[in-house]
Protein backbone atom coordinates (compact mmCIF):
# COMPACT_ATOMS: atom_id res chain seq x y z
CA UNK A 1 0.00 0.00 0.00
CA UNK A 2 1.15 3.71 -0.84
CA UNK A 3 2.44 5.32 1.93
CA UNK A 4 -0.57 8.86 3.05
CA UNK A 5 1.73 12.43 3.28
CA UNK A 6 0.01 14.92 4.79
CA UNK A 7 -1.75 18.13 2.31
CA UNK A 8 2.25 19.47 2.87
CA UNK A 9 3.53 16.45 1.37
CA UNK A 10 5.29 14.89 4.60
CA UNK A 11 5.03 12.33 6.40
CA UNK A 12 5.90 12.12 10.42
CA UNK A 13 8.94 10.10 11.21
CA UNK A 14 10.24 8.45 15.06
CA UNK A 15 13.72 7.99 14.91
CA UNK A 16 14.68 4.80 17.70
CA UNK A 17 18.36 3.49 18.27
CA UNK A 18 18.76 0.33 16.49
CA UNK A 19 20.70 -1.62 19.32
CA UNK A 20 18.78 -0.26 22.49
CA UNK A 21 15.15 0.58 20.94
CA UNK A 22 15.64 4.05 23.10
CA UNK A 23 13.76 7.32 20.88
CA UNK A 24 16.26 9.38 19.47
CA UNK A 25 13.87 12.36 17.69
CA UNK A 26 11.06 12.92 16.08
CA UNK A 27 11.11 14.37 12.09
CA UNK A 28 9.43 14.71 8.94
CA UNK A 29 10.09 13.20 5.42
CA UNK A 30 8.85 14.09 2.11
CA UNK A 31 9.26 11.74 -0.61
CA UNK A 32 12.77 13.06 -1.96
CA UNK A 33 13.77 12.67 1.87
CA UNK A 34 12.87 9.13 1.74
CA UNK A 35 14.29 8.20 -1.02
CA UNK A 36 17.58 9.55 -0.47
CA UNK A 37 17.52 7.93 2.66
CA UNK A 38 17.02 4.49 0.73
CA UNK A 39 19.55 4.77 -1.39
CA UNK A 40 22.15 6.33 0.57
CA UNK A 41 21.42 4.35 4.03
CA UNK A 42 21.66 8.13 5.84
CA UNK A 43 19.01 10.06 7.47
CA UNK A 44 17.74 12.70 5.14
CA UNK A 45 14.63 14.88 6.54
CA UNK A 46 12.36 17.79 5.39
CA UNK A 47 13.23 20.79 7.28
CA UNK A 48 10.01 22.79 7.75
CA UNK A 49 11.24 25.96 9.24
CA UNK A 50 13.99 26.17 6.87
CA UNK A 51 12.13 24.41 3.72
CA UNK A 52 14.98 22.34 2.39
CA UNK A 53 16.04 18.88 2.83
CA UNK A 54 19.03 18.14 5.28
CA UNK A 55 21.21 15.44 6.06
CA UNK A 56 21.11 14.51 9.61
CA UNK A 57 24.58 15.49 10.63
CA UNK A 58 25.98 16.75 7.79
CA UNK A 59 27.82 20.07 9.77
CA UNK A 60 27.91 17.80 13.19
CA UNK A 61 29.01 14.68 11.97
CA UNK A 62 26.40 13.08 14.07
CA UNK A 63 24.97 11.12 11.02
CA UNK A 64 22.20 8.15 11.46
CA UNK A 65 22.92 5.08 9.53
CA UNK A 66 19.64 3.15 8.76
CA UNK A 67 19.24 -0.29 9.37
CA UNK A 68 15.48 -0.44 8.82
CA UNK A 69 12.57 1.84 7.79
CA UNK A 70 8.79 0.13 8.80
CA UNK A 71 5.65 1.74 8.25
CA UNK A 72 3.21 1.46 11.09
CA UNK A 73 -0.21 0.16 10.17
CA UNK A 74 -1.96 3.54 8.77
CA UNK A 75 0.67 3.70 6.46
CA UNK A 76 1.27 7.60 8.05
CA UNK A 77 3.61 7.38 10.39
CA UNK A 78 7.52 5.51 9.98
CA UNK A 79 9.91 4.58 12.31
CA UNK A 80 13.54 4.25 11.13
CA UNK A 81 15.65 2.37 13.45
CA UNK A 82 19.51 3.68 13.31
CA UNK A 83 22.74 3.38 14.32
CA UNK A 84 24.03 7.05 15.84
CA UNK A 85 27.61 8.34 15.72
CA UNK A 86 26.95 10.98 18.36
CA UNK A 87 23.98 12.69 20.09
CA UNK A 88 20.78 12.60 17.66
CA UNK A 89 20.02 16.11 19.27
CA UNK A 90 20.77 19.86 18.36
CA UNK A 91 21.34 20.46 22.12
CA UNK A 92 24.07 17.69 21.92
CA UNK A 93 22.14 15.22 24.51
CA UNK A 94 21.82 11.90 23.22
CA UNK A 95 18.08 11.75 22.71
CA UNK A 96 15.25 15.10 22.11
CA UNK A 97 13.70 13.13 24.56
CA UNK A 98 16.02 14.13 27.72
CA UNK A 99 13.39 16.26 29.62
CA UNK A 100 10.43 15.22 31.43
CA UNK A 101 6.99 17.10 31.58
CA UNK A 102 6.01 17.77 34.81
CA UNK A 103 2.91 19.04 35.81
CA UNK A 104 3.08 22.94 35.97
CA UNK A 105 4.42 22.19 32.40
CA UNK A 106 0.59 21.73 31.37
Amino acid sequence: MPLKYDDRGLIPVIVQDATNGEVLMFAWMNAESLRRTQESGQAWFWSRSRRELWHKGATSGNTLAVREIRRDCDEDVLLLKADPAGPACHTGERSCFYRELGAADV
